[in-house]
């Protein structure tokens, strides 16, 4: 018997999803059929609201709600420090460690060539603009530590260079609890690399 189209459609839509294979996207489907249609409708909205209700901060590049970004109208925040970040979801993790109190700049990307994603697709002039005439003294990259977010990173670095800012980036490090003999590589070079006095 052939799946309902129905069901095909909403499966292929879900299937979308970072992290959501074909059988998640399955069982999904199945269980919204046990939903009431007011629990529908409800996912339903929220989902339209996504691209109405939500914009991007022209100056810094972050998700807003009602053309107002929290973080750059604080005047309360530290407005000598930029840190950069590749995607929005990494101000959120930032913000909820409540150790940073400056600004931000989201580039909405990673240099990727293999995925098509070149500098001119980030958000990068924004920035430029915001070094050249704010009264900014650091910039902070915390780019992912990825292949994609070193390259970013090292191209953000040598953009900046000309500059009279001091760039920093954040310092890679052993995760709590961890077990050096379970570290790679690359982590334990980096870790020795960003070492500081104590």
């Amino acid at each position: 018997m052939r799946k309902l189209k129905s069901l095909e459609i909403l499966e292929e839509s879900l299937a979308k999803l970072p992290g959501i294979g074909n059988k998640t996207a399955e069982r999904m489907a199945y269980k919204m059929l046990d939903f009431s249609d007011e629990d529908l409708k409800q996912i339903s909205d929220s989902i339209k609201n996504l691209k109405t209700h939500l914009t991007k901060c022209q100056k810094c590049g972050m998700i807003i709600e009602n053309n107002k970004c929290e973080i750059c109208d604080d005047p309360d925040r530290n407005q000598k420090t930029i840190l950069i970040v590749s995607f929005p979801k990494d101000v959120f993790s930032i913000e909820n460690s409540g150790t940073y109190h400056g600004l931000y700049h989201v580039l909405n990307g990673e240099i990727c060539l293999s995925k098509g994603v070149r500098v001119e697709d980030l958000n990068i002039a924004p920035l430029l603009e915001r070094v050249n005439t704010q009264n900014i003294e650091e910039v902070i990259i915390a780019t992912n530590p990825t292949l994609d977010g070193e390259t970013t990173s090292l191209y953000l670095a040598k953009l900046l260079e000309k500059t009279n800012l001091k760039i920093t980036r954040l310092a890679y490090g052993l995760q709590m609890g961890g077990s050096l003999d379970y570290v790679d590589p690359l982590t334990l070079s980096k870790s020795l690399e960003g070492r500081h006095k104590i």
